[in-house]
């Protein structure tokens, strides 16, 4: 276990460095933060009825998202990863006596650490101290908060098994292109990054709660500002539970089955 911890204090520091990628990001994040949110406004001010969030919900849930995004998107694919398989370096991770999936695991979660941490509290502050209909609230009460640590949490591992499947896939494809690409389309659509999984159509929010997606971040969003139960969070968490073993398991029997056929590319 030490060694992992190491791979994960390894990417973490690292990741640290890249301050002026973090200053772009923040600035894009509020960009888009502003853009979704007047968007926003403009659909509650048109009078729209019998709403599922109230817009309070609605620009906490939005401002948490852009915050986290660095911590919760799927999109985000650690191409160093793709590199070593690509370049031929995966035959130097292959003679390491360690087991390559949660040494790939800790990386990215180590990169993903890092790069909310260098933004999360910036945009914080800022969108806190905004005013309406621009404030980012504060958590709906103190177990609701506990609540969307502990769900944050799980889902932060979530995405990151999510995210190491990306590159055991290419072992096989050898190009992280083509269904790469459509599980993390897919995954932006049904995880309430574009929109909050409430505004979803009635038989898109059924399908959308039997896949992982919504659980890494739009059921910790939720508990945040109080649109949904503490019962219903903690069987949300059960779930978010079940997938986490579900992609590790998954993830490890494929890792071993590719690492053993895996063709070494470079020269």
């Amino acid at each position: 276990m030490n060694a992992y911890i190491t791979y994960f204090k390894l990417k973490f520091i690292s990741s640290l460095q890249y301050r002026s990628a973090a200053w772009a990001g923040i600035a894009t994040q509020f960009f888009f933060g502003f853009v979704y949110i007047m968007v926003y406004v403009a659909f509650y001010e048109s009078g729209g009825n019998n709403l599922p969030m109230e817009l309070p919900q609605v620009v906490t849930y939005l401002w948490l998202n852009q915050a986290l995004l660095a911590l919760v998107n799927q999109f985000s694919r650690d191409q160093e990863l793709f590199k070593l398989i690509k370049e031929g370096g995966i035959s130097y991770e292959l003679v390491r006596p360690k087991n390559l999936y949660f040494m790939w695991y800790f990386k990215v979660i180590g990169q993903r650490l890092a790069n909310v941490a260098l933004r999360f509290f910036p945009l914080l502050i800022v969108t806190s101290i905004l005013p309406y209909p621009f404030h980012m609230g504060g958590p709906e009460s103190i177990l609701h908060f506990i609540s969307f640590i502990a769900s944050l949490s799980l889902g932060t591992l979530l995405v990151t098994a999510l995210t190491v499947f990306y590159p055991i896939i290419t072992l096989t494809t050898m190009n992280e292109k083509g269904i790469v690409n459509l599980i993390i389309t897919l995954a932006d659509i049904l995880s309430g990054i574009v929109v909050p999984i409430p505004f979803f159509p009635k038989f898109l929010q059924i399908i959308s709660s039997f896949l992982p997606f919504q659980y890494i971040s739009d059921l910790p969003f939720r508990l945040y500002v109080g649109n949904i139960s503490i019962a219903d969070g903690v069987f949300g968490m059960c779930i978010q539970f079940i997938w986490i073993i579900i992609f590790i398991i998954t993830g490890n029997i494929l890792m071993n089955k590719n690492i053993k056929r895996v063709t070494v590319q470079g020269g």
